[in-house]
């Protein structure tokens, strides 16, 4: 276990829930720390539930091709800690993460404070410390209550799609769980929105009138064309490349940045717009996997990842697999407890030739394998590991896809066994 790894174990012990949304405590310690979160370039912050991570990937690509240094906090991490934070471009470091987090700890003098929170009171004392014209923050859960949720006047926000998730602490309705992501709109704050459920759009648009923040909403004020792929705004129009993230629901994502992007009077162009829209990466996103676990499957096959793990990431992942009909499909699920297991399997079984229930070791909160057979209503097979259950579906000659989904902790350590 790495010195990072450690730090973030101790941690624990300074509140006793892992989630508690509110803002007091983040608000006492970045005042600690000289209010850092008040010295930062333009920021453009992020919610939803589908998406997020997407859409910042594609701004970040945008703004970088036009030669601008970006800031970017993000979370989960899949592999190594570093990936949350971005300093100017870069990932952080491990010895300026340890030196921050050290400091950040050292101000909090043992204070009642959730991780996420110190983590982001991290992230705020770096990103303060180093020049960049630009910084991109993603809501962790939420938005009106969430750590991020300090910025007092982001340069735009960008809302993506809203679906069921973390019901047990956004509320159990669609109209509930969108307010709180509409937390984030600020007064006279451009907020980019793409498509939604007309229940969502209804309470975001509320907010944002009331808040008198202007809305730049796809199908209003905007909208994304899909052959050829076209962004439009008005009379204006930008013709961008296939984006480099697969899925159909991608070209919603890359609107919503573009739309965002645009919004913050940044004076990025549209060329640097449609590179940056085919060079983004994000991980687990649709991913195909060439590694090692790659290698151990039968020469014609393909091994894909994904981290979606709710209703509304299984209706775009289905909408893509009705692309991938010419050879046979296998899934491997994997699951956090506490998801809706059943609404996500359901959108996926009838595409799967097989379907299995995998748990790794390391994963965060793994789903038991037999919860998630018992979910799919006794279709999934118990797979165990991955490796294992790769190894049983291979026995099979014929070349197939397979499919591995339901979870971005499940994502981090299937990666983790396919490096090169």
């Amino acid at each position: 276990m790495s010195h990072i790894d450690d730090f973030m174990a101790g941690l624990q012990t300074l509140h006793p829930r892992l989630i508690d949304l509110s803002l007091h405590r983040v608000y006492e310690l970045l005042a600690k720390l000289g209010h850092p979160e008040q010295r930062l370039p333009p920021v453009i912050h992020v919610a939803g539930t589908n998406g997020k991570g997407s859409t910042c990937a594609f701004l970040r690509a945008m703004a970088e091709v036009a030669g601008m240094r970006v800031h970017v906090y993000t979370s989960p991490h899949l592999v190594r800690f570093n990936e949350r934070i971005r300093v100017a471009s870069e990932l952080v470091s491990d010895a300026a993460l340890i030196q921050a987090l050290d400091h950040v700890a050292r101000v909090n003098a043992g204070a009642p404070i959730t991780r996420f929170e110190l983590i982001t009171a991290t992230a705020f004392h770096l990103f303060a410390q180093v020049p960049a014209e630009l910084c991109i923050l993603e809501v962790g859960m939420g938005g009106r209550c969430d750590a991020t949720n300090v910025i007092r006047e982001p340069a735009a926000c960008a809302i993506t799609s809203i679906s069921t998730d973390h019901q047990e602490f956004l509320g159990e309705h669609l109209q509930a769980i969108a307010a709180e992501k509409a937390g984030i709109i600020k007064p006279r704050t451009p907020v980019a929105m793409g498509s939604q459920l007309p229940e969502v759009c209804e309470v975001l648009l509320a907010h944002a009138s009331c808040a008198g923040a202007p809305v730049r909403l796809r199908g209003r004020d905007w909208d994304v064309t899909v052959s050829p792929l076209r962004y439009c705004e008005g009379r204006a129009f930008i013709d961008l490349p296939a984006p480099s993230l697969p899925g159909t629901h991608q070209a919603d994502n890359a609107g919503i940045a573009i739309a965002a992007l645009r919004a913050a009077g940044l004076g990025v162009g549209d060329r640097a717009i449609a590179a940056g829209i085919g060079l983004a990466e994000w991980p687990a996103r649709l991913q195909r996997l060439q590694g090692r676990l790659a290698a151990t499957l039968p020469e014609g096959w393909e091994l894909w990842l994904d981290g979606g793990h709710n209703p509304g990431a299984a209706t775009a992942l289905a909408h893509h697999l009705r692309g991938w009909q010419d050879r046979p499909i296998h899934i491997l699920v994997g699951m956090k407890q506490g998801k809706d297991s059943l609404g996500f399997l359901a959108q996926l079984i009838p595409y799967a030739v097989t379907l299995w229930a995998v748990a790794e070791p390391g994963q965060h909160e793994a789903m038991q394998v037999a919860a998630i057979i018992a979910a799919s209503g006794g279709i999934a097979r118990p797979g165990g590991r991955v490796i294992q259950a790769l190894d049983a579906i291979t026995r099979q000659r014929t070349p197939a896809r397979v499919l591995i989904c339901g979870s971005l902790y499940l994502a981090g350590e299937v990666l983790k066994q396919d490096w090169p």
